[in-house]
């Protein structure tokens, strides 16, 4: 009941409450990275949601225009360049992952939920395992399990079975417990560098910034 309507019906609710209360505060951002660096104040990137269907997720750009093409990929480590002024407190505050407010209304993602991976990274959807797939049996979420015990200091094949362990186990209890969580680590900052080796397969060790996350 819960995980099928009660879930959903929570998204669309809290998602439009929060999206009218900040929509004044998410204009001056975008006006504000306008400003700070020439290109869109939303950047979009195609991710792995639901059932392995692809969907544009929404963020608000943090590095300068096209970055993704240049250096070492999409995400980052510590001292990028790439990264805006502006996209450094947009990112160290989590504001950056505002707009997919937008995404939880139309139905790619929810509040909580294991974080939609890029159709690429860690690696393609037909290399998967068929346990590793079932990450992929509920939306995508604007945090999960996987993201307040380590985020992006875990390496994938962990993220992935953290995220497996969160579709066997979620609860309404479950999900306030994570929202509490994140709140906690968004406040401190909390494992939100790309650090150490975060994809090990067949005994090949990449880094995010490496592999373009």
């Amino acid at each position: 009941m819960y995980k099928k309507i009660v879930k959903r019906l929570l998204d669309i609710f809290m998602s439009a409450i929060i999206l009218i209360i900040c929509s004044l505060f998410m204009l001056v951002v975008m006006l504000l990275i306008k400003i700070d660096s020439p290109g869109p104040a939303v950047f979009k990137q195609e991710r792995l949601g639901k059932n392995g269907r692809t969907f544009t997720m929404y963020k608000f750009r943090s590095m300068k225009q096209n970055s993704e093409h240049t250096g070492s990929g999409v995400y980052s480590g510590k001292g990028d360049a790439r990264v805006t002024k502006l996209g450094k407190i947009l990112r160290v505050t989590s504001i950056d992952e505002l707009p997919q407010l937008i995404n939880i209304i139309k139905g790619d993602m929810s509040f909580i939920g294991p974080r939609p991976p890029l159709t690429y990274h860690p690696w393609k959807l037909e290399e998967y395992t068929d346990e590793q797939k079932r990450m992929f049996e509920i939306c995508p979420g604007l945090t999960g399990w996987a993201q307040v015990h380590g985020r992006k200091n875990l390496e994938w094949n962990e993220r992935i079975r953290l995220n497996v362990w969160y579709v066997d186990n979620v609860s309404f209890l479950l999900d306030i417990k994570i929202f509490f969580m994140t709140i906690g680590k968004v406040f401190t900052s909390a494992d939100n560098q790309n650090t150490g080796e975060t994809v090990v397969r067949d005994s090949i060790a990449v880094t995010e910034s490496e592999a373009g996350v």
